[in-house]
């Protein structure tokens, strides 16, 4: 059975183009599936009933999944029995009418404009990995980026002169991005002084690099946003998104619109977007709360 999971991934990556990342992350979730149906004895995919898939997604209930992680493991085995119908290697899609279980969208954390300005302030910016560190952090705040997409950025993607960049995201995408004045000066000096000291006359493509004059990893650009996380003491906890979370937000809280924010953090659907609004309705309910006479 394992053998349709690739034939599977290898079509997502050539005809539908999806990143490494959500490939890695299919496989994983049907991973999961697969373990799961061949510990009830069952060998074939075709044997497989409505019932197999409710049983797991009760299974992982059981394990302590959260309802988000469940659906998304539902999502990937949708679409791959919807495959395998198409490619005619399966008759019947036995999950065709199970729903997905219900979400509770949760808000996600963000960082106060007092704590971004903290964060950014704790690179060494006489020393050439704190520039480089600072830059990466300016970049992520100005543009909203995730971090899987800041590592892949490349030189010819950014044009300081006007004030943008060109970045690639999920699905093969790409969107242009305005930079502010900050994110620009730290650029600029990051590429004028910081950058040929870590390339030590190498060449490379990327624009962010490791002390090696490589391209920086996604796991050391996080571990380096924790890290002056940690010394700007953050009590909140940081994960990958929580720049893209703010920048969001702080835009919103300005007066920015949501199409304007959507186009610029890439999102397909703008019900995705919508999130942070609900941010901005919390943030004035308590508010309201704490100075309103009858609250």
């Amino acid at each position: 059975m394992k053998e349709f999971i690739d034939i599977f991934l290898n079509y997502l990556s050539v005809e539908r183009g999806l990143s490494r990342n959500t490939i890695i992350a299919y496989k994983e979730d049907l991973g999961f599936y697969m373990d799961f149906i061949m510990g009830r004895k069952i060998d074939s995919l075709s044997k497989t009933a409505k019932n197999d898939i409710v049983n797991f997604m009760l299974y992982q209930k059981d394990k302590g999944l959260s309802a988000n992680s469940i659906s998304r493991r539902l999502v990937a085995i949708k679409v791959f029995y919807r495959f395998l119908v198409r490619e005619r290697i399966l008759k019947i899609d036995p999950s065709i009418l199970i729903d997905s279980p219900k979400l509770w969208k949760k808000i996600p954390e963000t960082l106060s404009l007092n704590e971004v300005e903290d964060l950014l302030t704790q690179p060494n910016n006489r020393d050439k990995l704190g520039i480089r560190d600072k830059a990466i952090l300016e970049t992520l705040y100005a543009t909203g980026m995730r971090v899987s997409e800041a590592v892949n950025l490349k030189v010819d993607n950014v044009n300081l002169d006007i004030g943008f960049l060109c970045c690639i995201g999920k699905g093969n995408k790409e969107r242009v991005i305005p930079l502010g004045k900050k994110a620009v000066d730290s650029l600029k000096r990051y590429l004028e002084n910081s950058r040929p000291q870590l390339l030590k006359k190498k060449e490379s493509e990327f624009l962010f690099l490791n002390r090696f004059g490589k391209k920086i990893s996604r796991q050391s650009l996080w571990k380096t946003v924790k890290k002056y996380a940690k010394a700007a003491r953050i009590k909140k906890p940081m994960r990958p998104h929580i720049l893209r979370h703010s920048f969001a937000t702080h835009l919103l809280e300005r007066g920015a619109d949501l199409r304007s924010v959507q186009e610029m953090l890439g999102h397909a659907n703008i019900s995705t977007t919508q999130i942070y609004t609900h941010i901005n309705k919390d943030r004035l309910k308590s508010i309201h709360r704490k100075f309103h006479p009858r609250p």
